[in-house]
């Protein structure tokens, strides 16, 4: 897997206080913010008590790379799946693993200059 590019994206933590500018995913009934809004590209995940999403997740900071489409399977092939590969929105898809004890995230963006279908600014990025 040497071959595959991972682009760092940003580091997700969790937090149990409302923040500015939150967006909503269904599927793991989660609140999350744009990491391009935060100067060291974090992303803050605001839980609801019902998420379906596992422990590590909900409880842990995660690291996030951008991947390209056809090396998302490769990622997570053989690994441990804490949550199994969805699609966000139209722009993305992503998959969590474990790996060496924490979660990490694989985003594969058509548009990464998008955010839930918000054009990012260009000194945000």
């Amino acid at each position: 897997m040497q071959d595959i590019e991972l682009i760092f994206d940003h580091v997700g933590i969790p937090t149990d206080e409302k923040q500015p500018r939150e967006d909503w995913v269904d599927s793991t009934r989660v609140w999350v913010t744009s990491p391009r809004e935060h100067r060291y590209r974090v992303e803050y995940l605001r839980f609801e008590p019902d998420t379906p999403c596992a422990w590590e997740v909900v409880n842990l900071p995660h690291v996030a790379y951008r991947v390209k489409a056809e090396d998302f399977p490769r990622l997570i092939e053989d690994a441990e799946i804490l949550i199994a590969p969805f699609d966000v929105d139209a722009n993305l898809s992503i998959a969590y693993v474990k790996k060496n004890g924490m979660p990490i995230e694989y985003m594969v963006y058509k548009d990464p200059d998008l955010w839930f279908g918000k054009q990012q600014l260009a000194n945000t990025k």
